[in-house]
């Protein structure tokens, strides 16, 4: 029988600890929380000091039994949930339900699921840390004051069944905001001059640069033929050229946030399946010979460092596959930046000789190329810096000054595994006083271009840059704002629905001073000094509600009417007759019925294309969205015809092949291009 019981959040991660620990050992999964605040009233008495009134969750009582029987007979409890505030905290409740002595050394961490490290974790187990739960109750409470407060008053005064939240607001109000300058935005037009060159075997430009004492621009047609006037295409007078050596080290190992912010940029995975890829991979697959065990680390991470163990397999790694000229100088990065919490260290592989296309047979496609992202990052930032030559070169052409840009690589270094930084513009090797040619001058109408619209990514990047939200709530942050319909997805894009737009409108005329950047920001410092520095959290409470407070009184005693309508439609209910309306769900906009909840007839909303199939040749190509979220295109005629692409169709066809052409717009690409082989029909970019 087993004499020690483990504890842990999730079954996956139970079965694979309990693989390494052996026959002495328990191991058995919360699911879930187990005591939390009520769902059905307030549960927070702000008068007895903010003290939270926590209940054991409803449906858990079956666990809660089982894990009490448990520890009733086991010699040794051991609390291992999450290495972070929220599993410090389900720990505090677990040591609460069982009755175990809080003077007890009960509490390990698992930063990575290893045999090795589970073992040495056995070893060390410490006293549950109230700072770090003191930090969790006191956003919990905080968040559960905003939601309870705002939310009601959000019924009467804009539309039933909407909510509020403290973090969730503040990233509305960015996507907003950004909106309103994209509204406002006044392109301004611009011309550029661009002259194309060949010297022997090298093929590149160089663009109008402006007079030898300033630069210039050209602000229409007419300026354009003014300068082209002047210029003879046979009279490129080299006259001078510089050359600067420069390095640029490789990035720091993942933080929660820069993983995100790249898996979206580069794999187009969403925060929040980016996130669940990387609980798989943290909690343990199975890889054969070697069984179950975790390929990375933690994966709520603010931290850069990682430890000096991976940063000797990696050079170990990098000398044997590129040689010893590849590998740096085994930086640890360990220097803890602002906001960070904890010592935990950043997101990497537990194995640097695990690479991934040793393992790619036992994981997903979409896991392999997570896991690929990391692994890659932190070898990488094992080598040696990327060595390049920044050439410049100006051209005298009848007193208009010409200039090319370029870059040769001199050392790879990091780049021969990461690849992102290729040759750019590469010049030829001129000499000052040389005169060339240009093969053609083009001249080119463009306008300026507004802010971009926030992606997931560059949404991630602003709060970390704002100080708003840590590495457990940016996924959660950006899904509940989609989830209540207050945003919605246009590819990556992020915009403001008109709810959206109203419920921001709302907050911020009514409880500006706590629903901003610069407040909220302030906040998670607050949070992090109860964790780091033991502040009291009722008091970092108290202060808070004092702005709160008054914000409340203000808001009750106005009566601006904020309401946001269904749009009724000229469409009559096939079920009672009454108009239908656009309305809004958990699942974004669906038509539904005027007379709910008399009448509950409902349809989804069909965005069509305009384009028919042409596999069937009888449907209509229309926008879907599969599983994981992701938007595609495809036959209406589903499942008799599975005809489907991941970008609109133009409704052209290929004049080489006769397929359908499609508009490709990414990061790095918006181009119309045929959906089957490589004919491009427009490159705009």
């Amino acid at each position: 029988m087993a004499k020690n019981l483990v504890i842990v959040e999730s079954p996956t991660k139970a079965r694979s600890i309990s693989k390494m620990l052996g026959r002495n050992y328990k191991v058995k999964a919360t699911v879930g929380h187990l005591r939390d605040l009520p769902k059905s009233k307030f549960g927070v008495d702000i008068e007895n000091n903010f003290e939270p009134e926590y209940i054991k969750v409803r449906g858990r009582a079956k666990t809660i039994n089982e894990l009490k029987k448990e520890a009733k007979t086991a010699d040794k409890v051991y609390l291992a949930t999450d290495p972070d505030r929220e599993g410090e905290a389900i720990s505090w409740h677990l040591e609460y339900l069982l009755d175990l002595d809080p003077n007890e050394n009960n509490r390990v961490e698992f930063h990575e699921i290893t045999k090795n490290n589970v073992l040495a974790a056995m070893k060390k187990p410490r006293k549950i840390d109230k700072n770090l739960v003191d930090a969790q109750q006191a956003r919990r409470v905080m968040d559960r004051i905003v939601g309870y407060e705002i939310s009601p008053i959000l019924w009467k005064r804009v539309k039933s069944g909407l909510s509020a939240g403290r973090v969730q607001s503040v990233a509305l109000k960015l996507i907003v905001d950004r909106q309103k300058e994209i509204d406002e935005f006044i392109p301004e037009e611009y011309w550029t001059i661009t002259a194309k060159h060949k010297y022997g075997d090298i093929s590149f430009e160089s663009e109008f640069y402006g007079t030898k004492t300033k630069k210039m621009k050209v602000a229409n047609e007419a300026g354009a033929k003014k300068v082209l006037e002047k210029i003879d295409k046979d009279n490129f007078k080299v006259e001078s050229i510089s050359k600067t050596k420069r390095k640029r080290r490789p990035y720091a190992p993942y933080t929660t946030s820069t993983l995100q912010q790249d898996a979206s940029n580069r794999l187009g995975f969403s925060t929040k399946f980016t996130m669940q890829l990387a609980q798989q991979l943290y909690e343990g697959i199975d890889i054969g010979k070697d069984g179950t065990v975790g390929l990375i680390s933690y994966m709520r991470t603010d931290a850069t460092r990682i430890s000096k163990e991976i940063v000797g397999e990696s050079l170990k790694y990098i000398k044997e596959k590129y040689g010893a000229e590849y590998a740096g100088k085994g930086n640890t990065y360990s220097g803890k930046k602002k906001g960070s919490q904890d010592a935990h260290e950043a997101i990497r592989p537990t194995s640097i000789f695990r690479d991934p296309i040793s393992i790619k047979t036992y994981l997903t496609d979409q896991q392999y190329k997570l896991y690929k992202l990391i692994w890659s990052r932190v070898v990488a930032s094992q080598m040696a810096d990327y060595e390049y030559l920044s050439t410049q070169i100006n051209y005298d052409n009848n007193g208009i000054i010409f200039r090319s840009n370029g870059k040769i690589t001199i050392f790879d270094g990091f780049n021969k595994l990461s690849g992102s930084l290729d040759n750019e513009n590469i010049l030829p090797d001129l000499k000052e006083g040389e005169v060339i040619s240009a093969e053609k001058i083009e001249k080119d109408q463009h306008f300026t271009n507004p802010p971009a619209r926030y992606t997931e990514a560059s949404l991630v990047k602003t709060l970390e840059e704002f100080g708003i939200g840590r590495p457990s709530t940016y996924s959660a942050t950006i899904n509940q704002i989609i989830s209540r319909n207050y945003v919605e997805l246009d590819g990556r894009s992020i915009y403001p629905t008109k709810l959206g737009k109203t419920v921001n409108e709302f907050l911020q005329e009514n409880f500006d001073d706590v629903i901003n950047v610069e407040f909220t920001a302030d906040m998670e410092n607050q949070l992090d000094k109860i964790a780091e520095d033991g502040v009291n959290w009722k008091d970092v409470l108290n202060a808070f509600y004092k702005d709160f407070r008054k914000d409340m009184d203000a808001v009750k005693k106005d009566t601006t009417d904020y309401k946001v309508k269904d749009k009724v439609l000229d469409e009559k209910c096939p079920k009672c007759g009454k108009a239908l309306a656009v309305k809004h769900g958990r699942n974004g906009k669906f038509i539904g019925c005027t007379g709910f909840p008399d009448c509950d007839f409902t349809k989804s909303i069909i965005k069509t294309t305009g384009v028919k199939c042409p596999k069937c040749k009888d449907g209509e190509i229309i926008e879907k969205v599969s599983k994981r979220g992701k938007r595609f295109y495809g036959c209406n005629n589903y499942p008799k015809c599975d005809y489907a692409l991941w970008d609109p169709p133009t409704g052209e066809t290929c004049p080489e092949c006769g397929n359908l052409l499609i508009h490709k717009k990414n990061r790095n690409t918006d181009e119309i291009r045929c959906s089957a082989c490589d004919y491009v029909k427009v490159k705009k970019r």
